[in-house]
């Protein structure tokens, strides 16, 4: 059954342009002219991937990212010009998965499409071999429900923030290098992996009052990476 990628962007000549790149490599191609339209085809036909726009009248492409984080978790490629610094971090904020800047080569726009989808396919088939919950008298964690709870309640992560408690939590007791943890988190595409994962790492630890408890779960290892300790027995009081 061939995947399928749903575009939205209100650019008629973009929409064709990328439909034209995809569908000699057969994927199946949804076109969605505005936010609200790709918001009802995303419920309508479940894409294996979305590639969206920033800047559309309406809803922009920030806002229809968070309102598919709240009922998916498939791939999203922000296709756009606004690609400083500032609109990057608040587009991985919102939930997205890597960003391609306008104008782009045709080239660049496939390999982005397949490493996203092989990354996503690969999440999927290895999900089960994986720790999915970690428990304590002070935090709960649950990547089954992605719930994670501090002294009984919930804490509100970004998707990236989440995806890398995930990421430590999957894996605890091991060392992870910077780079598996932007690969796991954003993707093997994404450049600047040291200083992203350092700065959602403080992000982390912040919401999670890590250390305040008598206990750190998120250890760095420097020069090596960081580690998921969990919290011992004598330790629970």
């Amino acid at each position: 059954m061939n995947q399928k990628i749903l575009v939205v962007d209100d650019d008629p000549e973009l929409r064709k342009l990328v439909e034209a790149i995809l569908k000699p490599l057969e994927f199946t191609v949804y076109l969605a002219s505005s936010g609200e339209d790709g918001l009802k085809q995303a419920y309508m036909v479940h894409p294996d991937l979305v590639i969206l726009d920033v800047n559309m009248p309406g809803m922009d492409g920030y806002e229809v990212c968070s309102r598919l984080r709240e009922f998916s978790n498939f791939p999203i490629l922000m296709l756009t010009a606004r690609a400083q610094e500032n609109d990057i971090l608040r587009g991985f904020n919102a939930g997205v998965d890597d960003y391609l800047g306008k104008p782009f080569k045709k080239a660049e726009l496939e390999a982005r499409v397949r490493a996203l989808l092989k990354r996503a396919n690969n999440q999927n088939s290895v999900e089960g071999s994986y720790i999915t919950a970690y428990k304590d008298p002070f935090l709960e964690i649950d990547l089954t429900s992605k719930t994670v709870k501090l002294k009984g309640s919930v804490v509100d992560l970004s998707p990236k923030e989440y995806d890398l408690l995930a990421c430590l939590v999957r894996e605890q007791g091991k060392i992870l290098s910077h780079h598996k943890l932007v690969r796991e988190a954003w993707g093997e595409t994404f450049i600047s992996g040291t200083a992203a994962s350092s700065l959602y790492i403080y992000y982390l630890r912040n919401k999670l009052k890590d250390g305040q408890y008598g206990h750190q779960y998120i250890r760095t290892v420097w020069g090596r990476g960081y580690w998921f300790a969990p919290r011992k027995e004598d330790e629970n009081s």
